[in-house]
């Protein structure tokens, strides 16, 4: 008898444990899309006084980033602020800016990379023929057209960003469903510039 209450004691803790675990894993996973929430929402802000002429508009007093660009996304109620850096600090708040690409309006490819379970899980839908529109800080609009999509590895292949270009290049971790972050393999997705449109100002994306 004793045995059995024993064992039945031994079970209650275990399945406790298990719900104090599967909490913390659900709550850590929360937090980690609350936080994405409210830096966007910050740095929605810190976008504004950029397109005011602030050069490098903190998003908060402590931030070593600022905005440079919006990325929109046809289709969809994607619309981000990119941050300038990839840094894994940089990552946790919002899409990156790789420095040694071209910003938004200047000559040769802009280039931006984000993390796979958070801001660029977009580009698990994303398909050919899907248009972007990136606005640089200077509020000039440009469009894009999805072009290639496909999956590299980091060991063996590199991502041209040559100045004879004017495309966007979308770099996130793969595959989307990874258990563990941080693998060898990316998902690239390029697209070309549209030469129809160039505004200045946010404007819509067209059909």
């Amino acid at each position: 008898m004793s045995r059995l209450r024993s064992g039945s004691r031994l079970l209650t803790i275990l399945v406790a444990g298990l719900l104090v675990i599967g909490g913390w894993q659900v709550g850590e996973g929360s937090w980690i899309y609350a936080k994405a929430g409210l830096a966007q929402f910050l740095l929605q802000r810190a976008w504004s006084r950029a397109l005011r002429g602030d050069p490098m508009p903190k998003p908060w007093p402590w931030a070593d980033t600022w905005p440079v660009a919006r990325l929109r996304i046809q289709h969809s109620s994607v619309d981000l602020i990119v941050l300038a850096g990839a840094y894994g600090r940089t990552l946790a708040f919002g899409p990156g800016h790789v420095t040694s690409s071209a910003l938004p309006g200047q000559k040769g490819t802009v280039m931006l990379t984000g993390h796979r379970d958070t801001h660029f899980r977009f580009l698990k839908n994303v398909k050919l023929n899907d248009r972007l529109a990136l606005t640089g800080s200077d509020g000039n609009t440009l469009h894009y057209r999805v072009v290639d999509q496909q999956v590299m590895d980091s060991r063996r292949e590199g991502i041209s960003t040559g100045q004879d270009t004017e495309d966007l290049v979308l770099v996130t971790c793969f595959p989307f469903d990874a258990i563990q972050a941080g693998g060898p393999l990316r998902y690239v997705v390029r697209a070309e510039r549209i030469q129809e449109q160039s505004v200045r100002g946010e404007a819509p994306l067209g059909p």
